[in-house]
């Protein structure tokens, strides 16, 4: 009998569950397992990558310099810029001819193969455990970094590619280093590196930095000389042992521990290694300068980096503006005298500099690399302190001769006004109220003030700091009066357009603001002391700010301030420190130069200023003489109410309609006390 067929309908339902109304009939194949559909996605993105790599490599082999990298190098060279375009200098290089690895004894590449890439002679361009291992170092070190490129990277980039850190640029790079590896021998590439690479001083070459640090040829080089070329490269111009000798030997005993630790010298070897000595050759510089060009060049090459062939680096100089200087300069009444001017921007871009009268006979900058006396400019530091102790320009201060203690400076020409307002000192100059000023608000806090506004040379702390007798650079005194103009200290000068900066960065080196009383104080003593005081020479129709200094026996003369958005400062002085003839002095021909070069730079016509419009407390200032008497030091002021007569630390008030009193029988005639500028020191 037959079995009756089992009815669909009847089936389990656990076997076949239910489907979905219009669902269609179901697949007859099995539906994939797990692990095929995994294979099924990686495959697919295996595809997908594949394309991007195909893409990527064809946009590489279109921009990447392939068809060039295997030509000769083309020497390095710098063209400096002006913020408008103008080229400033062009600048070569020292270089030799090429350096053949075969003719070289083998710890010379051996010292750049142990610190630089010890993998060389194996990896094909791009070392993946250099770059990993570097990439942990970075994760896990405590701030310092290494570098995963390979020497044959380092090549391409160096003579092959720009500066810049994106993508793009390493992604050329590596491809340029593997282009490199497929068609040269490493030999051929080690011989282009060391040839090539910069070793500071502005050498380039390994022949010529052997001739440069050692006055020998390569093949002559010893371990020591060896390593301590090879670690140059990491900075080369911080780690130049012409100028950081402790730096370069250092950074030589890393090299030469990790030739130990690469197997090419023993530990032995190494620790019985003395340190290199220096005979330094000095090669004549190729190309032409200028004041501004030789003090930003350095910095320019360091951002430029070790690329090759003619780069464009744009500077902060204004040509238009640098012209004007240059004409000032040369149009002034100097005679034997040399002269330096600084005029930059409240934010620190230096837009002129002159750093004396003639480039072509002394290329020696006055304005950044001579230390002189800044005579009563130093006062802006003192009365900034008395303004932090609470002080306001309407207080009091004596400007009578001081007897008391060894140290007693006296006025200008001997003269003295008596009991006076802060501001009429500034605007007068006054010696005596500088000296008073900083023993009552302390030498450290006129220090502290001078360091706040970016004085970095050293200074004396004693009395005689009040009349700027300590030597500072004519450039950190623009930037000090520069923190004023832009209400906001440090300024830094500069003669680069800032990098940018990330925020950790921008967060240490933020600037502090002055307060506003602070502020508003300063500006106005500096207005009175352009206007209608020392400095009324320099006084332009726009807001003027400025302070006079003069050094003892005019051997400096000065004038410093700001108008227009431009802060400046221009210098008169011998280079050998002789006095300048006729008592020159900063409210005279350095007043007269500002005013002519600040008038052209902020399109501002020349006006002179008659003799109504002088302060008459000027006046009083200058009608001013001073005695030395059997009876102590006498001083006479003449205003037109009368006459102040100052005997030792007692003043006598004598109107116009009185007699002046005759000094008493058997007194001496009276004794001229000697002239003296402002900002010197007389002695006891």
């Amino acid at each position: 009998m037959n079995e009756p067929m089992t009815d669909s309908a009847h089936a389990d339902p656990a076997a076949a569950p239910p489907r979905e109304f219009g669902a269609g009939p179901p697949s007859a194949f099995a539906p994939p397992t797990p692990w095929r559909r995994r294979l099924q996605i990686f495959g697919w993105a295996a595809a997908a990558g594949l394309a991007v790599l195909m893409i990527l490599i064809a946009w590489l082999a279109v921009t990447a310099p392939l068809s060039r990298s295997l030509k000769p190098i083309a020497p390095p060279a710098i063209s400096l810029m002006s913020a408008d375009g103008h080229l400033i200098a062009r600048r070569g290089a020292v270089i030799d001819k090429p350096v053949t690895v075969a003719e070289l004894p083998a710890h010379v590449p051996q010292a750049f193969m142990a610190i630089e890439d010890r993998r060389f002679q194996s990896h094909w361009g791009v070392d993946p455990r250099g770059i990993a291992r570097a990439m942990w170092h970075n994760l896990w070190s405590d701030g310092s970094s290494q570098g995963g490129s390979t020497i044959t990277q380092q090549l391409a980039k160096g003579v092959f590619l720009s500066s810049d850190r994106t993508f793009g640029r390493k992604a050329r790079e590596a491809l340029i280093a593997v282009w490199l590896e497929a068609w040269l021998t490493k030999d051929q590439i080690m011989e282009r590196y060391l040839s090539n690479v910069y070793f500071g001083d502005n050498v380039y070459g390994l022949r010529a930095a052997a001739r440069h640090y050692f006055n020998r040829s390569p093949d002559r080089l010893s371990i020591p000389q060896a390593a301590m070329l090879a670690g140059l490269l990491k900075a080369p111009s911080r780690l130049a042992p012409t100028s950081n000798l402790k730096g370069a030997r250092t950074r030589a005993a890393l090299v030469t521990q990790a030739m130990v630790d690469a197997g090419y010298i023993s530990q032995a070897e190494r620790n019985a290694l003395p340190p290199a000595r220096l005979d330094v050759h000095e090669e004549p510089d190729p190309t032409s300068g200028t004041y501004f060009a030789d003090w930003v060049l350095p910095q320019a090459r360091d951002r430029a980096g070790a690329v090759y062939g003619e780069q464009e680096i744009k500077t902060t100089l204004d040509w238009r503006i640098q012209r004007l200087a240059e004409a000032a300069i040369r149009r002034a009444p100097l005679g034997g005298a040399q002269a330096a001017l600084v005029a930059m921007k409240p934010d620190g871009s230096v837009v002129a500099m002159v750093g004396g009268k003639n480039y072509d006979k002394s290329s020696f900058n006055r304005a950044v690399q001579a230390k002189r006396q800044p005579g009563s400019t130093f006062k802006l530091f003192v009365y900034l302190a008395a303004f932090r102790a609470g002080m306001t320009p309407d207080d009091m201060i004596e400007d009578t001769p001081i007897t008391t203690g060894t140290y007693r400076p006296a006025n200008h020409s001997g003269k003295y006004r008596g009991r006076i307002t802060l501001r009429q000192a500034f605007a007068a100059s006054s010696n005596v109220a500088a000296v008073r000023l900083t023993q009552k608000v302390g030498v450290d806090n006129v220090i502290k003030v001078a360091r706040d506004l970016g004085v970095t040379a050293p200074l004396t702390e004693d009395l005689s700091l009040a009349l700027g007798t300590s030597e500072i650079p004519l450039v950190e005194l623009v930037e000090a009066y520069a923190a004023v103009a832009a209400g906001a200290y440090p300024v830094v000068a500069h003669g680069l357009p800032p990098e940018e900066q990330g925020w950790f960065e921008k967060l240490m080196q933020r600037q502090r603001h002055f307060s506003d009383d602070q502020l508003e104080m300063i500006r106005d003593l500096l207005s009175s002391a352009a206007n209608r005081g020392t400095g009324s020479a320099a006084a332009l129709r726009t807001s003027t700010f400025g302070k006079t200094g003069t050094t003892q026996d005019s051997r400096d003369a000065i004038f410093v301030g700001y108008a227009g958005g431009l802060v400046t400062a221009v210098w008169i002085g011998n280079d050998d420190n002789t006095p300048l003839p006729g008592g020159a002095a900063g409210g005279g021909v350095p007043a007269r130069i500002w005013r002519n070069f600040m008038s052209g730079a902020i399109n501002e016509p020349v006006e002179d200023t008659s003799d109504a419009e002088q302060d008459p407390d000027l006046v009083n200032a200058i009608a001013n003489i001073a005695v030395e008497t059997g009876i102590g030091n006498v001083g006479l002021g003449v205003d037109e109410g009368g006459m102040t007569v100052n005997i030792g630390p007692n003043q006598i008030r004598i109107p116009t309609d009185q007699p002046v009193p005759v000094p008493p029988q058997g007194t001496p005639p009276p004794r001229v006390a000697p002239t003296q500028p402002e900002g010197e020191d007389n002695g006891p």
